[in-house]
């Protein structure tokens, strides 16, 4: 554990196979033994979602899934140890459930099971709201904190940035009643600011809240899942070459990438995929994105796999290839529709429709161009809404504790130009 909370990952993978023999040989109380699992599978699990490996934690949440099973079945009142040493209960049976819904609501987000995400949420917070009933300890807060920021980020992907809104604001209220949530979580909770910013287009102000942001992390993932948003920004604002150049420098995957995770290394070559492609490069940017489709499937990160698809084939569109575009954007549209991805639907279906409409396929293009308008209309209500709720003020606070209310103002101030 201590090892995980330093960053030396290089030493945990060793030593977590040690204690996992150790663990399985241990001869004892079955109550105390399952509850010494679950302490080694909880960090075996967090380990491999650190590393941004996906598919590679499945076996041991699967593992872990089942031994919270057994020990839910099993009696507290077996016959205690002798040994005092042997009383080590690491965490209540209670809590232990909700935790074993919060990791797997982690990788659910990871891998892009949006929806599974949202069932185990819902499960986690509701069991939350009935121990804080009757248990005031202050762990219940952190996991209701961690819960919401994965579920934030799922509404604004499957776009529900209202809701989004809303919850961002409940992670500010749970803040404010305790210092030291606030201080462990301020960075994530700029960062959730930047990115619902710029899912209602709001550039500015996404920048400022990933700025504030990076002031306030020392965690080196986090800092490099910010530096990519932030890139994301600057590129599409245009502008802004040379302080993009300079972030790029310090997500470079090809060498020294700051990270040991999977994920963010494959989302860094994606950021440069992207920017090559705004810059006309199309053959350096197709080499970025098959590295980063090459990544997301070896660990099954679906999210970036249906993004790389969409701007791989928006890369062949522009270059005249009709088929081969085609053969990227019709895949890119299933998986973002098994997510469900709302962005990559808008951008999937708008292409589908000039492709159709390009190779004389009119009743394709009329059925893409109809999907089109519905996802667009969905966005656009979505994001009325958003701009409408008072909370949306909480996008000009990057400075202090979080603000207590909120003035409501005269509907959305922001551009939807760039959203249709």
């Amino acid at each position: 554990q201590l090892l995980l909370m330093e960053r030396k990952l290089q030493e945990v993978h060793p030593l977590l196979t040690l204690c996992g023999q150790i663990v399985e040989n241990w001869q004892g109380n079955p109550i105390q033994k399952e509850s010494l699992r679950v302490f080694f599978l909880v960090l075996q699990v967090t380990h491999y979602l650190d590393a941004g490996q996906v598919k590679s934690v499945k076996p041991c949440l699967k593992q872990l899934q089942q031994c919270i099973q057994t020990i839910s079945t099993l009696h507290d009142d077996e016959i205690l140890p002798s040994n005092p040493a042997d009383l080590f209960h690491w965490l209540p049976k209670e809590h232990m459930c909700v935790l074993v819904y919060l990791v797997t609501v982690m990788h659910s987000m990871q891998a892009g099971y949006l929806e599974k995400a949202q069932k185990y949420t819902d499960k986690a917070l509701m069991q939350l709201e009935k121990l804080k009933m009757l248990d005031c300890s202050p762990i219940l807060s952190s996991f209701q904190v961690i819960l919401l920021e994965h579920i934030i980020m799922c509404r604004l992907v499957t776009g529900h940035k209202a809701t989004a809104l809303q919850e961002i604001s409940q992670v500010c209220q749970l803040c404010q009643q305790s210092p030291r949530l606030f201080s462990n979580h301020a960075a994530q909770l700029h960062t959730l600011l930047g990115l619902y910013c710029i899912s209602v287009n709001c550039m500015d102000n996404a920048e400022a809240q990933f700025t504030t942001a990076l002031r306030l992390t020392t965690h080196q993932e986090l800092w490099a899942f910010i530096v990519t948003n932030l890139a994301s920004v600057y590129i599409r604002e245009g502008n802004r070459h040379q302080e993009l150049y300079s972030l790029l420098e310090r997500i470079n995957p090809d060498h020294n990438f700051p990270v040991s995770s999977h994920c963010l290394r494959a989302a860094a070559f994606y950021i440069r995929g992207l920017f090559s492609f705004f810059q006309g490069r199309y053959n350096e940017a197709k080499r970025f994105l098959r590295e980063t489709l090459k990544m997301s499937n070896a660990e099954d990160l679906n999210r970036l796999t249906a993004c790389s698809l969409v701007l791989l084939g928006h890369i062949f569109y522009v270059l005249g290839n009709h088929r081969e575009s085609n053969n990227m954007v019709v895949p890119a549209m299933q998986l973002a529709s098994k997510i469900p991805d709302m962005s990559v639907q808008l951008w999937s279906s708008a292409l589908l429709r000039d492709l159709n409409k390009a190779c004389g396929n009119a009743m394709d293009a009329h059925e893409a161009a109809q999907m089109h308008q519905n996802f667009s209309q969905q966005l656009l209500q979505d994001h009325i809404e958003a701009c409408s709720l008072p909370e949306h003020n909480l996008i000009t606070w990057t400075d202090g504790p979080p603000p207590v209310q909120f003035q409501a103002q005269n509907g959305p101030t922001t551009s939807l130009a760039s959203l249709l």
